[in-house]
């Protein structure tokens, strides 16, 4: 998980810091690793076809949709989250919207207020979700509050 010292996931490629007391504004597209300890207003969406990874620390905050194929969390998100291959929730991630991943860790205390949408296969950044049938192994202690739509819930 983060912050552990076992061997981590890394990706090649530079690391671009978003450090405390730092905001953007706009949508911010990044190759190699990302690392939020401040604020993004918008989307970080990794550049298609690249091996990438984002991370967003204790005090980081997204407002806004992150797509890359590799994400960990451990700050707040308020936007749907596409992990194309593994995506990590430590004990203080806080996530406001839907989640869709291929491999999930998610630790005890972590939190998702959305779906969680199991992708079976990985998916390239661009293309379009393909949604299957949600599948989560959640760590003792855990808290989710997820949605579910049917046609038949409809109000009549």
């Amino acid at each position: 998980m983060l912050g552990s010292k076992r061997g981590g996931t890394t990706v090649a490629g530079g690391t671009t810091l978003v450090s405390r007391e730092t905001t953007i504004n706009g949508d911010l597209h990044f190759s190699g690793n990302l690392e939020i300890e401040g604020q993004v207003n918008g989307c970080v969406i990794a550049e298609a076809g690249k091996d990438a990874m984002v991370r967003v620390v204790a005090a980081g905050r997204v407002e806004g949709e992150i797509r890359a194929p590799v994400v960990m969390i451990n700050g707040t998100v308020e936007g749907s989250v596409h992990a194309a291959r593994h995506l990590e929730l430590a004990p203080c991630a806080r996530v406001s919207g839907d989640v869709f991943y291929n491999i999930v860790e998610m630790a005890a205390g972590a939190e998702i207020n959305g779906r969680l949408l199991h992708r079976s296969e990985p998916e390239t950044i661009s293309e379009p979700a393909r949604i299957a049938e949600p599948q989560l192994r959640v760590a003792s202690g855990a808290r989710t509050s997820a949605r579910t739509q049917s046609s038949g819930d409809a109000p009549g």
